[in-house]
């Protein structure tokens, strides 16, 4: 008679109800699980889970670099293999607690060092990323290294840090990371302007998401700004007066900088020629379809994401990455927990998630609960009447009175401070949403 072997649980309680969502199948619960867990549970046992979910994915390297460590292991070659297997596969919070201990095992090591930096870094930690580095700053090398110690250093918020590292930091050999390197000159350069026009700390979200992307942040929403959100949406149901509102804050922009725009460009995806087409009456511009080599025009997405799912979105976010002449790129409503590929110049609000004014919202049902309802399928010029229609001049929701003076005239005056630095280099995606915290919902 043969006995199938028992299979090996985790003894620790805060890894038990991972595991019993892995017997439900459930690896993505086993991994939200795992992140508050992951860095106090004994490594062996996060192991146990990680080899357990990764089989069930059918992530053959990750699993056997998980395999590795179930019985404890703190040699340094498999501890980096597993933290480097959970960057690849999109767990960088699981690599933390082993290349932690393989540093600590192989202090020497700026392989290691590096890939617990790349963890941090897709973590968002930039602090501890900035601190690691700046323990090697003696034997590290100029590029990567000290590039990586001003990156995130900025990230953090730390800009006096960021100042002093990037002094000494002469000009890459190699010439792959030369537009690296203009990136980062444009950052501080930025990061000089949005001081004077602001206070640039971590409550600046304007001023950071300009130092950051080189994005102009239209308006701050109005609620919770104390309690967590500091100027950002998690869910957001969106109105026309709300388009409004950014509309005329893109005219404000532009007329601040002194650019000067021919057209309208508008995208193919619906919601984008929804409110280009509005744009184009705010402005009064012509509206014409969009080339990527048009120039001196204002190119209008609704949501950079949304364009990325339309059949011809991907081409053009990659036409979009490199600015034509006078070419503006305004979004409405960008995901900061899932930042498009393309940093837009002008942004009306930072959301979570969205729903257009003429999508499915939410609303009551009739039994008492919540539904959503149909979408609005009228023509696209009447929805942009709509929003044009909306209120000449939209008065803005004062919300819960938390947060900072977000009036026309502060924007107006944030807009002329920075217009020497604004449109400079490529539209490079942001990497993290900065030293600005919002709480997360999703």
């Amino acid at each position: 008679m043969f006995f199938r072997k028992k299979r090996r649980r985790p003894d620790s309680p805060e890894l038990q109800d991972a595991w019993a969502a892995l017997d439900s199948s459930d690896v993505p619960g086993a991994l939200r699980l795992l992140r508050g867990a992951a860095e106090e549970a004994p490594l062996a046992e996060v192991a146990l889970v990680v080899e357990r979910a990764a089989t069930a994915a059918d992530f053959t390297d990750l699993a056997e670099a998980a395999s590795a460590l179930t019985g404890g292991s703190r040699e340094p070659r498999p501890l980096f293999r597993f933290g480097y297997a959970c960057i690849e596969r999109g767990v960088p919070f699981l690599a933390i607690p082993a290349l932690r201990v393989a540093l600590r095992e192989a202090p020497d090591s700026l392989a290691i060092m590096r890939e617990l930096v790349s963890a941090y870094e897709r973590e968002g930690r930039h602090r501890e990323a900035a601190d690691e580095l700046a323990r090697y700053e003696g034997r590290f090398e100029e590029w990567p290294d000290r590039y990586l110690l001003v990156f995130n250093s900025l990230m953090a918020g730390d800009l006096e840090a960021a100042r002093r590292h990037h002094a000494p930091l002469g000009d890459p050999e190699d010439p792959v990371w030369q537009p690296t390197r203009e990136r980062q000159n444009l950052m501080l350069r930025r990061a000089a302007d949005a001081e004077r026009a602001g206070p640039l700390d971590r409550t600046d979200l304007r001023g950071w998401q300009y130092v950051l992307g080189g994005t102009v942040l239209g308006t701050l929403s109005p609620y919770g700004f104390d309690a967590g959100m500091t100027g950002r949406y998690a869910f957001l149901q969106d109105e026309e007066e709300q388009c409004l509102r950014g509309l005329l804050r893109l005219r404000a922009l532009l007329e601040a900088t002194g650019v000067r725009p021919r057209s309208v460009s508008l995208l193919p995806d619906r919601d984008s020629r929804v409110l280009g087409l509005a744009a184009a009456e705010i402005l009064g511009l012509p509206a014409e379809p969009f080339a990527p080599d048009r120039e001196d025009t204002v190119v209008v997405a609704y949501d950079l994401n949304e364009l990325a799912g339309h059949e011809d979105g991907p081409d053009i976010l990659v036409q979009l990455r490199e600015r034509a002449p006078g070419q503006v790129l305004h979004e409405h409503a960008s995901c900061w927990t899932d930042p498009p590929v393309v940093a837009a110049d002008s942004v009306t609000l930072l959301h979570q998630v969205v729903t257009a004014p003429w999508g499915a919202q939410l609303r009551s049902s009739a039994e008492g609960g919540v539904e959503r309802g149909p979408a609005d399928d009228r023509p696209e010029q009447e929805l942009a009447a709509m929003i044009v229609a909306a209120s000449k001049d939209p008065e803005a929701d004062t919300g819960d009175g938390e947060g900072p003076d977000d009036s026309d005239e502060v924007f107006t005056a944030f807009a002329a401070t920075v217009r020497d630095s604004w449109l400079q280099g490529s539209r490079s995606a942001l990497q993290s949403s900065g030293p600005v915290p919002s709480s997360r919902f999703a």
